[in-house]
């Protein structure tokens, strides 16, 4: 038996060559991977020796042979295949283990120019891979090092390595060159600055780990990360503490990130469901976390919390009094992170890159029954506004409600918020009509903070108001300044009420759906 061993990643190879080796099986080999198991005492043939041809193009062409790849498709069971290798003076490769080259570790390299990474795709490694996948039945071919060790149990265990790991192996080289092939064609069409949906959409991501359960503990989850380097994602993160993050964890914690993102001051949020809680800025990020507590005592008890600055020893004390799952910051004060590892279950993330938005034109995608919906990021906030009203806000309203306006962005759909002074005093999210959510921010504003805190607030809503009710609430309220996108048919009637009032408004014409 003969085993053709050609990898990039070299990881165990040294070790697995001499285990076959010693089980009589021939180790053919090429490159870089032949030059380390001759140096490390395997009695390998070069690849050359065997087709009679030797390397050219700068290596471009080696194993593209028919001595290589009659070896591996032929199928054992057929006569005639069999006669012909025979009369070829051909023999069976019995052995493929080969994986590509490392395009992805090219492609990430600060600097790297095209041509590098054009040179990096590998041609014959695919090749012999998808030979070998379509002839499994008769061809162990191995693309992981984690698989070394289920073939060599099963040689030495039976002197054969079972169909069923055969099969499993062969899913494994297309999952492996169907990654691949997807990586080249991102790379080139960000290469080509071609931001359209394309006919046939291929995405690859790579697992980070395997979850305890998804939503909810019947459904089976993992968590995958894009390929590249991430920079502000959760899949970066380093944990310093806690349990494993869960699915709901890592769901409602990114959408608390999002949200931190929009905001360059010194900012507190803490997030529920997947909906902003309590959201805060000040002079420091002591005075930014008091406002984002503050704003919503009850909802954060098993909440996410995200800041965009050191958490200081200050803040650790008091977050270690409330139950929190997640913390996510830039970097602890040391004398914080030995607080806060007092809980042994509280999740503290790391997240040097905190800042790091998304690239524009990145994808939001939405799994629905028998496909996607695909859209670019919302990564806007909006152009330019418009004061609509006959009073116009004065700079401490106009303040708050660039404020108001960055967190109703990310609170769900029909959504409202109500804030003062940087701080949210209200969120209104996921109602199926506005004017419902305008009445339970109103609410939860008494009910959390008091009565009179909506009085001098403003009041961003993430789209238009069909008719006048949320302007006639948010007077009874005591608020002073509307922001939204404006474009309904009935605009004029939520002006008017505006201007009876004397409350200020602002058209921004752009929608803020989260769906």
């Amino acid at each position: 038996m003969k085993a053709l061993i050609s990898v990039s990643d070299k990881t165990g190879i040294v070790e697995f060559a001499k285990e076959l080796e010693a089980l009589g099986i021939e180790i053919i080999s090429t490159g870089g991977t032949y030059k380390r198991l001759k140096e490390s005492g395997v009695n390998a043939i070069e690849i050359s020796d065997l087709t009679g041809f030797p390397e050219c193009l700068d290596g471009r062409v080696k194993t593209l042979h028919p001595k290589v790849h009659a070896g591996i498709l032929a199928m054992r069971s057929k006569e005639e295949h069999m006669k012909q290798l025979k009369d070829l003076g051909i023999d069976t490769i019995d052995f493929v283990v080969v994986n590509l080259y490392p395009f992805k570790q090219t492609m990430l390299k600060e600097g790297v120019t095209r041509a590098e990474c054009v040179e990096n795709i590998d041609i014959g490694g695919p090749t012999m891979l998808r030979s070998a996948a379509k002839n499994y039945q008769d061809v162990t071919v191995i693309t992981d090092p984690n698989d070394y060790e289920i073939v060599l149990n099963e040689l030495k265990t039976n002197g054969s390595v079972s169909l069923d790991t055969k099969f499993y192996l062969m899913n494994k080289v297309f999952e492996h060159t169907a990654n691949y092939d997807a990586m080249i064609c991102n790379y080139l069409k960000n290469e080509r600055h071609d931001e359209s949906f394309p006919n046939a959409l291929t995405l690859t991501y790579e697992k980070v780990q395997d979850m305890r359960y998804g939503e909810n503990p019947h459904q089976k989850a993992a968590l995958y990360k894009e390929i590249g380097k991430c920079e502000g994602s959760l899949t970066i993160a380093t944990q310093l503490n806690g349990k494993e993050l869960s699915f709901n964890n890592i769901n409602d914690t990114n959408g608390a990130l999002e949200l931190l993102k929009e905001f360059d001051e010194p900012t507190v949020v803490a997030c529920k469901h997947g909906n902003p809680c309590g959201v805060g800025s000040g002079k420091d990020i002591y005075e930014a976390w008091t406002k984002a507590f503050a704003a919503d005592k009850t909802s954060i008890f098993g909440g996410i919390v995200t800041v965009n600055r050191e958490v200081t020893l200050k803040m650790a004390e008091e977050m270690k009094e409330i139950f929190l799952e997640v913390i996510v910051a830039p970097s602890y004060e040391e004398e914080a992170l030995e607080v806060l590892k007092q809980k042994k279950n509280l999740r503290l993330l790391e997240l040097p890159s905190i800042k790091v938005k998304q690239p524009e034109g990145s994808y939001d995608i939405k799994k629905i029954n028998g496909g996607i919906i695909v859209q670019t990021i919302d990564s806007k906030l909006l152009d330019d506004y418009k004061v609509v009203t006959d009073r116009k806000p004065t700079d401490k309203e106009l303040e708050d409600m660039l404020f108001g306006l960055k967190v109703v962005k990310f609170a769900k759909s029909n959504g409202i918020v109500l804030a003062k002074d940087k701080q949210t005093i209200g969120i209104g999210p996921g109602q199926v009509n506005r004017i419902w959510a305008v009445k339970q921010c109103v609410e939860h504003s008494k009910e959390l903070i008091g009565e009179g805190v909506t009085n001098g607030a403003i009041l961003a809503s993430d789209a238009f108001f069909p008719f006048d009710d949320c302007v006639e609430a948010a007077h009874e309220a005591g608020i002073t300044a509307i922001v939204q996108p404006g474009g309904s048919l009935r605009d004029q009637d939520s002006i008017d009420k505006c201007n009876k009032y004397g409350i200020a408004m602002i058209f921004t014409g752009m929608r803020h759906f989260k769906h």
